[in-house]
């Protein structure tokens, strides 16, 4: 299932500055999670496994069971949300796995991706989010009313973004020392630039969800590219300095501020306040609309609320 890549000229001068011991492998096809079996076989390009494992305590009950999974003991490669290439932390030295679908992947970016890597290896950063969080995983689901499968989201995209923050600076170096891979990073870079303009707005026409604004406007900080509010706020010294404790708050005050745009004194949220709308200004708007009926309310009443909310208002659910 593993077998060692062959690295292209510029990658071998990366892997010697950065990160020396790393091992670059090949993997067979495709993986989401590799089978703990499997897992195993990395054994035999290590000198030793060292699997993570992490308290029950850290997440809700209602977290993904990959997330679930990840914290036992179980030895547990690549999680939802990976890309093209994964890093390890429980091999050592430390192993860069590149997947089967990489085969689709243009040269230049793929190598960029393999580099982008071998960096953050030699930076000695968590390889998942949950080893960054750590036992403050539980406020953050707490801070994020859009269910598990958001939380992880978001989870993921703040802590790529936060990772960017340390990588960024050493990519912006490499315009003279590797030329080939900085000219990958400015064009990685160009492809989600375009759409960086509209985020916010792409959220309240219902064209993105919030998870997946936050996933892009937080890869886009590693590129240094200008992101939009409430996202660029993220971008900044003191969420690179306080990490995941700063990411916490920013998510909080986030949805606050949501939660208070989307509320109107009366009823329904003023379109010309609003931009985005959680399940809660949903809820406090069915109910106060409810309290205002003498009519019995039926279940197509219900629906007719929402209908009239949701055209009248720009509402977006997310």
């Amino acid at each position: 299932m593993f077998s060692h890549r062959n690295l292209s000229d510029p990658l071998v001068t990366v892997r010697k500055q950065y990160a020396p011991e790393a091992t670059v492998l090949d993997v067979t096809g495709d993986f989401e999670t590799i089978p703990p079996a499997a897992a195993e076989d990395l054994g035999l390009f290590a000198d030793k496994l060292e699997p993570v494992s992490y308290p029950d305590s850290w997440l809700t009950n209602t977290a993904p069971k990959p997330l679930h999974r990840y914290a036992s003991s179980d030895l547990t490669i690549g999680m939802p949300g990976d890309g093209t290439v994964v890093r390890t932390e429980q091999t050592v030295p430390p192993t860069i796995l590149v997947k089967g679908r990489a085969s689709g992947t243009p040269t230049g970016f793929l190598n960029f991706l393999i580099a982008e890597a071998l960096v953050e290896s030699s930076i000695g950063l968590p390889e998942h989010f949950l080893g960054y969080f750590e036992d403050e995983y539980t406020r953050l689901a707490d801070a994020v009313p859009l269910g598990p499968a958001s939380t992880y989201q978001i989870a993921s995209a703040l802590f790529d973004g936060w990772i960017g923050l340390h990588t960024r600076s050493v990519f912006t170096e490499w315009e003279d020392s590797h030329p080939r891979l900085y000219d990958s990073w400015i064009d990685a870079g160009t492809r989600i630039e375009g759409r960086l303009g509209r985020l916010s707005e792409a959220v309240a026409h219902g064209e993105t969800s919030f998870a997946e604004a936050t996933e892009y406007a937080c890869a886009a900080i590693k590129h240094g590219l200008e992101i939009p509010p409430p996202f660029a706020a993220l971008d900044t010294q003191a969420y690179q300095e306080y990490g995941a404790e700063y990411g916490i708050k920013w998510a909080s005050k986030t949805f606050e501020k949501m939660d208070t745009k989307e509320q109107t004194e009366w009823g329904a949220p003023s379109s010309t306040h609003i931009k985005l709308c959680s399940h809660r200004a949903i809820l406090i708007y069915l109910h106060r609309r409810i309290k205002q009926r003498t009519e019995p309310l039926n279940g197509l009443s219900v629906m007719h609320l929402v209908w009239n909310m949701k055209q009248s208002n720009g509402i977006v659910f997310l």
